[in-house]
């Protein structure tokens, strides 16, 4: 998830800036409308362009090819809602077995539909971060965000699902499946400068997009958390 962002003014008790900056850190990728939660790593190169301004590259991965990552689609968040609540209301004839929770002989509704699935998300951006260098110990930044969002899905289709599918007249859903796309976002954090060249980074950032948008009818929304060692070399001049 990603992003470099762009400065306040600044006040420094250390005329000393770095110039350039590498940042590898843990990473966990959330998403509260689809239960998701993954872990994986965020990296970013940065350079300063002016004391409260840097500009580079950001790159993460995370999710079930990294180190874990999944979560549930439920059936009222996808373009099928409207047509599963509709065979629920007039009781189109089922085809056993039946949705955990419903009562044998009936088509459930759309929320007793719950996929569950293993993912992986990537994500790269380029922009700039803004500094705020009032403390010898701690630089906080600011960053808005904007980059390219990848994520491969393996979905777990409950036994339930085709035949029901089936007869509705809906396609069937592949269950492994792929998806890229724009996002924007903000984000901040902190640096603990522990020396000139080393410092212990801690951030957080909200992305919006829309991935799989011909299944899932609501953008998604996710939160990254990320901690890890800051490398600074050069001086700004």
């Amino acid at each position: 998830m990603l992003l470099l962002g762009i400065g306040l003014p600044v006040w420094s008790q250390d005329t000393y800036i770095n110039r350039y900056t590498l940042y590898t850190g843990f990473d966990y990728f959330a998403g509260p409308g689809l239960s998701l939660a993954q872990r994986g790593f965020d990296t970013d190169f940065g350079v300063t362009v002016k004391p409260w301004l840097g500009l580079g590259v950001d790159f993460s991965a995370s999710g079930d090819s990294i180190i874990s990552g999944g979560g549930t689609i439920n059936g009222t968040s996808t373009a099928f809602a409207p047509i599963l609540n509709n065979a629920f209301t007039n009781g189109i004839p089922p085809v056993p077995p039946s949705f955990p929770g419903v009562p044998a002989g009936v088509i459930g509704p759309a929320n007793a539909v719950n996929v569950s699935f293993k993912s992986s998300t990537y994500t790269i951006a380029v922009g700039g971060q803004f500094y705020v260098r009032k403390w010898r110990k701690v630089t906080f930044l600011v960053r808005p965000g904007f980059g390219a969002i990848h994520a491969p899905v393996d979905l777990n289709i409950p036994p339930q699902l085709p035949p029901l599918f089936h007869i509705l007249g809906l396609p069937p859903v592949r269950s492994n499946r792929t998806d890229t796309n724009w996002f924007i976002g903000f984000g901040g954090g902190f640096d603990i400068n522990v020396s000139r060249r080393v410092g212990l980074r801690f951030t957080v950032d909200w992305i919006n997009t829309h991935l799989f948008d011909d299944i899932l009818t609501d953008r998604q929304n996710y939160i990254r958390f990320t901690v890890g060692p800051t490398w600074k070399w050069g001086e700004f001049k």
